[in-house]
């Protein structure tokens, strides 16, 4: 029986990464290609050495791979040395106004430094300087343009901070650099708007081959931010434009790790870790489907090894859903049915679907994935912090 041609169009394929140099940020490659990494930014003085470290170790451990510390005083910048010795990921030291700093921030060794020069005194003239430190120790240098403090030159030409305002910032800067042979450069250009980001960095990727970092900076608060940062880096990213994200958040910085982390899974852009499926609470449900998500979700935190697990709260889509995912449950009735690889091994009662979930997920880890031969083998945790 010949199959029923439905008309349907093929599905267009996911556009190539755009080609850009590589450059390193201490031990991650960043353009040519490297995996998309995950910044962060820390929120602590960085003058309390304790503090900071204290908070790169909980980004590292969220999945962070590149972190950022704020360099606003002298204090800061002798605080530098010990911060970039001890933490295990790359630091970058994120300079404004003083160019001083940019240069305490080489000696110390810092991964990479992040210059503004939108609000950096007189930042043109020392750029020969920079140049030739940073070249001699080996340092790149983001330009970080951001809207709010764009040069005044630009803005009186543009009106406002579109995205060519922000584009002939960041070449102009560029230009300069490589006026005195230095092209360690990563480039961003930041706007609080998604869409006026999506055409910079479009306008960015065609008028040169440096690597981009991505963000929407002033996203806003947890959920805006996030949605906001995956409207603009799914266009980005889809279009093959980026190379390093970061989701500025007004909340604690290891959420803007999570959401990174998430965008990129869900893009295809890295292997997925433990994912959550779980349907949205309606009349159909005869469990608290939110309440049992989170319970299941805080259940499984920290848990190494990729795996999709659903959570359903009803008979109409659950028993499909379950059976779909590496283990799951379907609802009903105060009860639970566990799902393990399509086949429901046991019922159990409400209060026991997270524990009985967690269980079946650690003999899961233990059998590994089936090989060729169809033995198993026990598979390798998903590493935290390290891109793949």
């Amino acid at each position: 029986m010949m199959a029923t041609d439905l008309g349907l169009p093929e599905l267009p394929r996911s556009p190539a990464r755009r080609h850009s140099r590589r450059i390193h940020v201490g031990d991650v490659p960043v353009g040519g290609g490297a995996p998309v990494s995950v910044q962060s930014m820390t929120t602590t003085v960085t003058a309390d050495v304790n503090s900071t470290l204290q908070q790169i170790a909980e980004l590292t451990a969220a999945g962070c791979q590149i972190v950022r510390v704020a360099v606003p005083s002298a204090d800061d910048a002798a605080a530098l040395p010990a911060i970039a010795r001890n933490s295990r990921i790359p630091v970058v030291a994120d300079i404004h106004f003083q160019p001083k700093y940019v240069f305490a921030a080489i000696d110390a060794g810092c991964a990479a430094v992040r210059v503004n020069p939108g609000n950096i005194k007189k930042f043109d003239d020392r750029i020969a300087d920079i140049a030739r430190a940073a070249g001699a120790a080996g340092t790149p240098i983001r330009i970080g343009v951001n809207a709010g403090s764009l040069d005044k030159r630009l803005l009186a030409k543009y009106g406002s901070a579109t995205p060519q305002a922000l584009v002939e910032s960041a070449l102009w800067e560029a230009s300069l650099f490589e006026e005195h042979g230095f092209r360690e450069l990563k480039i961003s250009v930041k706007h609080h708007d998604p869409q006026t980001v999506i055409k910079a960095y479009r306008l960015l990727a065609d008028a040169c081959d440096y690597p981009l970092h991505l963000g929407v900076t002033e996203a806003g608060p947890a959920l805006q931010g996030t949605v906001k940062s995956a409207v603009a880096f799914s266009r980005l990213l889809g279009d093959g434009i980026g190379d390093t994200i970061r989701v500025s958040l007004s909340a604690p910085p290891v959420e803007e790790v999570k959401a990174g982390s998430q965008i990129l899974e869900a893009l295809g852009l890295r292997p997925r870790k433990l994912e959550i499926v779980s349907c949205p609470s309606c009349g159909r449900a005869q469990v608290e489907v939110h309440t049992l998500t989170e319970k299941v979700q805080a259940a499984f935190e920290g848990f190494p090894y990729p795996l999709r697990v659903a959570v359903m709260g009803c008979v109409v889509n659950g028993p499909g859903e379950a059976r779909e995912a590496d283990l799951g449950v379907s609802c009903g009735n105060g009860k639970g049915q566990i799902f393990v690889k399509g086949e429901v091994i046991r019922t159990v009662p409400e209060a026991l679907i997270a524990e009985s979930l967690v269980e079946e997920a650690l003999k899961l880890a233990e059998q590994g994935p089936p090989d060729e031969d169809g033995d198993r083998t026990v598979p390798e945790p998903v590493e935290q912090g390290v891109g793949t």
